[in-house]
């Protein structure tokens, strides 16, 4: 080996990260490497930077490819085949050694409970492997590279000291991170301690008694309800005592709130032994005796939390996010919750509101959200000052017999490495390295405000929900798991032979905690009753309100103009694009009532007018700041400069002195994370107008989740309201499948309950109204608004001044043609949406006077009282049909014929004109859209044939 080893060459092929990593260490402190490799870094100092520039910063590119053409020479030596150079060869295999623990010394950690598994075989983390024997154990190096309190160590202590550090309770995962200063912060905290806790007799009860707590509880449910789900956290319970932990370092380090996002597997611990959840709750729950008070609610282990506790630093409220099965999809609504908490305080870095994740190992591995969430980390619209991400991991997944099919990569945590998060693997079975693990991970985020991982590496004592057979898949795990004696008891026989409880004083927690628990007293302590922080929401204006289609959302001619001239103005010496110039100049003309108004204009004022008036907004998307048919412009951008700072203006962000405040975010190119996250940031900010808006309508389809088990469903379930509106682009324009429809189908199928309203209005006004009334009404429901394309620019659909600063939203507009004499009128089409101007036009073209063309703008609610009114006009009229650009299996046909049906009269007809039924939203071919938008606007004139309703 020795030979072999002498023939490789230091610097290329296998070795090339150790070099890098001697570089770097070259860096911090050019006497901490070996004579030989000092002299060679010396001479690449003054290497070309790879641009040619003469930065003052050394590049690594450059030098990394010297390294390569040096490899050519063969190995460095100072004097050939000479003691000293056999000594130089030591010293560089030294540091490699000492690279290679800190890159994979965790494959060799005690990390699993069960020890189920021998350690791998890793050449490189024997000595043998550098060509050490016995000999050269008690050689003295220089090892001033590292952290362990000394200079120069011998190779028998620095083994020692790498072994315990890397290969103990701790596995630890931060070598690939690229900033430094990171790495070196890693390298100090485990090295000089090694990796090891040293906590006071009083610290070591605290953590026994946090893990009584969580044992005793599942005990109790598990002989109590015997039977019932609960998701048992047996197996992990040192997860209690790391978030007792968090609470107490996170106060310390000023945090002021905590949202935790989690799924089921220990939640209802969580609610009793962390937020303070009264047992006899739980305990009602259990027995199907609490009190039902919402329309549908929700299994226990959904169920969300909130209460304030007391902790060393100071009070933190603590939210406990509520989320259905589909695991790691609360993991954006969380960080949503966070970054609106942050924006009430001010709190730019999030210094004050800590995010915690909690995963299972088998979804943070499967669930592509997961992913899409870690992106979102450092963005600017959505960073959160760092996340706290822990993973109960079961080492069993969901009911998988066989590790192979959990996951392509070797740890489950790999996917942390996108963002370049440090990483803790730890043993479950050693609390105190989990509470050590802990206070790293907060001090972490404390100081980098970036996202740190715990693996809590455990088992899952019983079946995955209490009703299955785990021994029938895993047979030789649970014989194992079935020999544990539990990690309370192992903690407390070690504590009772230190001396640190009296013999038997483990047991006596366990009866004082059982007793607790019998008479229903709260096991968390101390939770604070009474407090209200200064920066809690008041929801009690949006809830238990009736109601209403209105709004005062008119504003005065004065403020119209006066807001006009604000947002199409440019500062002095700004340069916009000659396009977008054209934009303003008409905006301008539209605000003094010299054109009609168009869309942008119209939603625009609508901004404008909320902000002015108090109400922040925040607008995030694909493409959001130009608008993806660049109708919108919110974002101006300097043609004559290009950073951010200087080179853009934002006029809704100059409205009035003291205004609320606009936010428009190009987001990352995500559906379902964003929108989860838009979603958590509205639940958690009643007061701002926070708006999705895809990029195409079609591309909600990624975000389906959060429509179904949050928007559409979270008040029925959990009496939570939310006003955040999502607009989605639709419109038949022959664009193809995958560009025409937002799938309004799906969106009436959810309706129900009043839970949410559906609306595609089609002119300025209306868009402008909506907007205003979605903030003017005392009531918070979700608004999906099926936003137009053509409509953008169609003259058609342009407004009078009249209809801002006089009018309101109409959930149902009226036939507006004069021509159209109500007694006259023997059929009634009505439609939504862009068909409407098609229609128009058709009718003009085929002088149909006894046809009168009504808009349903509010789908759901349905309008009832205002469409029955419609109705009333015309004495004579005998059919009515609906007309849609969507095939006849999509659209609104379905849920709107029972509404239209309930206001007929008897012997009225009801037809369907529209796309025949498809498999697909849209036809690709230009053609053949064209011909089917003939025909379904002639079949609206035609003679009613076919299947038709009559009442």
């Amino acid at each position: 080996m020795m030979k072999s080893y002498q023939g490789n060459s230091y610097l290329f092929g296998g070795n090339a990260p150790y070099v890098e990593e001697l570089y770097e260490a070259y860096l911090l402190d050019p006497n901490s490497v070996a004579d030989n490799w000092r002299t060679y870094f010396d001479s690449v100092q003054h290497l070309p930077a790879v641009d040619g520039s003469d930065a003052k910063d050394v590049a690594h590119a450059p030098v990394i490819a010297s390294f390569a053409e040096r490899a050519k020479q063969g190995p460095i030596r100072t004097v050939e085949d000479s003691a000293d150079s056999e000594m130089g060869r030591k010293r560089v295999a030294v540091q490699q050694l000492i690279a290679t623990y800190r890159n994979v010394g965790t494959r060799w950690a005690d990390l699993d409970p069960l020890k189920r598994t021998e350690r791998p075989n890793i050449p490189e983390l024997d000595p043998a492997f550098y060509g050490f024997t016995d000999s050269d154990m008690d050689i003295v190096f220089n090892i001033s590279n590292t952290f362990f309190g000394k200079d120069k160590m011998t190779l028998r202590d620095l083994l020692e000291n790498l072994r315990q550090t890397y290969c103990g309770s701790i596995g630890s995962e931060y070598m690939y991170i690229t900033d430094q200063n990171i790495k070196k912060w890693w390298q100090e905290k485990l090295e000089s301690i090694r990796s090891k806790p040293n906590f006071d007799a009083k610290k070591k009860v605290n953590i026994l008694d946090r893990l009584t707590a969580a044992e005793g509880l599942e005990r109790y449910l598990h002989t109590k309800y015997v039977g019932q789900k609960r998701f048992s956290l047996e197996g992990g319970e040192s997860f209690i005592a790391q978030m007792d932990e968090i609470l107490d370092a996170a106060g310390l380090a000023g945090v002021q709130e905590i949202v935790i996002g989690m799924a089921h597997r220990g939640r209802l611990n969580v609610l009793v032994n962390t937020l303070g959840k009264m047992p006899t709750d739980l305990f009602a729950e259990f027995d199907h005796t609490a009190p039902e008070e919402l329309p549908s609610g929700d299994v226990k282990y959904h169920q969300g939390f909130s209460s304030d506790i007391s902790t060393t630093g100071g009070p933190i409220h603590l939210s406990l996010a509520f989320n259905p099965s589909h695991l790691e999809i609360v993991n954006p609504v969380v960080e949503g919750s966070v970054r609106a908490r942050m924006d009430r305080r001010g709190d730019k870095t999030g210094s004050q509101v800590l995010p915690i994740l909690v995963h299972g190992d088998a979804a943070i591995a499967g669930q592509g959200v997961v992913q899409e969430t870690l992106a979102l980390s450092e963005v600017r619209g959505y960073h959160t000052g760092g996340t706290i991400h822990i993973v109960i991991n079961n080492q069993i997944g969901f009911t998988t017999s066989d590790p192979r099919d959990l996951r392509s990569t070797l740890y489950c945590t790999d996917i942390m490495k996108t963002i370049e998060s440090p990483i803790l693997h730890v043993n479950g079975d050693d609390p105190e390295a989990v509470v050590l693990a802990t206070q790293l991970a907060v001090e972490y985020r404390t100081k980098f405000r970036k996202d740190v991982m715990i693996d809590l590496i455990c088992f899952r004592k019983l079946g995955h929900n209490e009703q299955d057979t785990p021994s029938m898949t895993q047979p030789l795990m649970y014989k194992k798991i079935a020999a544990h004696p539990g990690t309370r008891k192992l903690y407390a026989d070690k504590l009772e032979a230190q001396g640190v409880i009296a013999a038997g004083g483990g047991d006596d927690m366990v009866k004082k905690y059982r007793a607790e628990l019998e008479a229903g007293q709260r096991t968390s302590d101390p939770v604070l009753t009474n407090f209200k922080g200064k920066y809690a929401v008041d929801w009690t204006p949006f809830l238990n309100r009736k109601w209403t289609d209105s709004g005062d959302t008119a504003i005065p001619l004065a403020e119209w103009k006066r807001i006009a001239e604000k947002i199409t103005t440019l500062p002095e010496g700004f340069k916009a694009h000659p396009l977008v110039e054209t934009v303003l100049r008409n905006r301008g003309a539209m605000g003094r009532g010299e054109i009609g108004v168009d869309w942008g204009m119209g939603e625009h004022m609508a901004f404008a007018s909320l902000v002015a008036s108090g109400y922040p907004i925040r607008l995030s998307g694909e493409d959001s700041g130009r608008g993806t048919f660049t109708h919108r412009h919110a974002v101006i951008h300097d043609q004559d400069r290009e950073k951010w700072d200087t080179g853009t203006y934002i006029p809704l962000q100059h409205v009035a002195d003291g205004q609320a405040g606009f936010t428009v975010i190009d987001s990352i190119l995500s559906e379902e994370a964003v929108l989860g996250f838009e979603y958590g940031y509205s639940s958690a900010e009643p007061n701002t107008l926070t708006i999705w808006e895809a990029q195409f309508g079609d591309f909600a389809n990624g975000a389906q989740v959060v429509i179904d088990q949050f928007i559409a469903s979270g008040e029925v379930k959990w009496g939570r309201v939310n006003g955040l509106v999502m607009m989605l682009p639709h419109g038949y324009e022959g664009q193809g499948p995958e560009h025409s429809s937002a799938r309004l189908e799906r969106f009436m199928q959810l309706c129900a309950d009043m839970n949410m309203q559906v609306v595609q209005p089609t002119t300025a006004s209306q868009i402008f109204h909506l907007l205003r009334r979605q903030m003017i009404r005392p009531f918070r429901k979700p608004l999906i608004i099926m936003t137009p394309k053509s409509l953008l620019r169609n003259k058609d659909a342009t407004s009078e001044i009249t209809e801002f600063t006089k009018g309101e939203f109409h959930t149902v507009l009226p036939e507006k043609n004069k021509e159209v004499v109500a007694a006259n009128v023997t059929r009634m089409i009505i439609c939504s949406g862009k068909v409407y101007y098609d229609l128009v036009k058709a009718r003009e073209a085929k002088k149909s006077k006894d046809v009168a063309i009504v808009r349903v703008e509010q789908l759901y609610p349905f309008p009832h009282k205002a469409f029955a009114n419609e109705m009333k006009k015309y004495p004579n009229l005998s059919e009515l049909v609906w007309c849609q650009d969507e095939p006849q299996n999509q659209g609104a046909w379905f849920f709107i014929q029972h509404n239209i049906f309930e206001n007929m009269s008897e012997g009225q007809k009801l037809g369907y004109a529209g796309r025949p039924a498809s498999a697909s939203p849209a036809c690709g071919y230009s053609h053949l859209h064209q011909e089917q938008q003939k025909s379904l606007v002639d079949t609206a004139f035609a003679k009613l044939k076919g299947v038709n309703l009559t009442k």
